[in-house]
């Protein structure tokens, strides 16, 4: 009787055992995948932030209308979000008129999951107008929300805030 006791604890040992090893295995292959997939992705969105800054310091309307969604939108402070990729478009070929940009991105975190990805960082911008007089200078704080449509990546939120010291109130 003990050696069927003993077989059967041996088997579901043994069972546990290798079901537990195919379970890891299994994961960890998983998550390897899981990993590769994530890295491309971020790779994409870091692409995707070059071509989109590049349009922004050359005043390349046409490109970042490419790189904007119809239901873009873009929120900072002062004033109400702009909504729309016709907004924004109009927003900056107004800016452009008259402005030239200087601007840069350090991103410290981005977090892909599946179709969607939000990206928080620090920005620069440097603005110089077009007739001359003074260079303005603004630093701040980014969070932005990216959404993968047919393969690409998009920026679909935009939000962003000055680090200037606030005034009591």
């Amino acid at each position: 009787m003990a050696t069927i006791a003993s077989r059967r604890a041996f088997r579901s040992m043994l069972l546990a055992a290798l079901f537990g090893s195919a379970l890891t295995t299994s994961c960890a292959e998983h998550a390897g995948a899981q990993s590769a997939v994530t890295t491309a992705d971020e790779a994409a969105i870091a692409e995707f932030n070059q071509r989109y800054l590049n349009a922004i310091n050359d005043g390349d309307i046409d490109t970042l209308a490419s790189l904007t969604t119809e239901g873009h939108m873009m929120i900072s402070s002062g004033g109400p979000p702009l909504t729309g990729k016709q907004a924004l478009v109009d927003a900056m070929r107004r800016a452009f008129q008259t402005t030239d940009f200087e601007e840069s991105w350090a991103p410290v975190e981005t977090v892909v999951s599946g179709d969607l990805a939000y990206q928080r960082g620090t920005f620069v911008v440097v603005a110089k107008g077009k007739t001359g007089g003074a260079e303005s200078r603004m630093t701040g704080n980014f969070l932005r929300i990216y959404r993968k449509i047919d393969g690409a990546w998009f920026m679909v939120r935009d939000s962003f805030n000055s680090q200037q010291p606030r005034t009591s109130q």
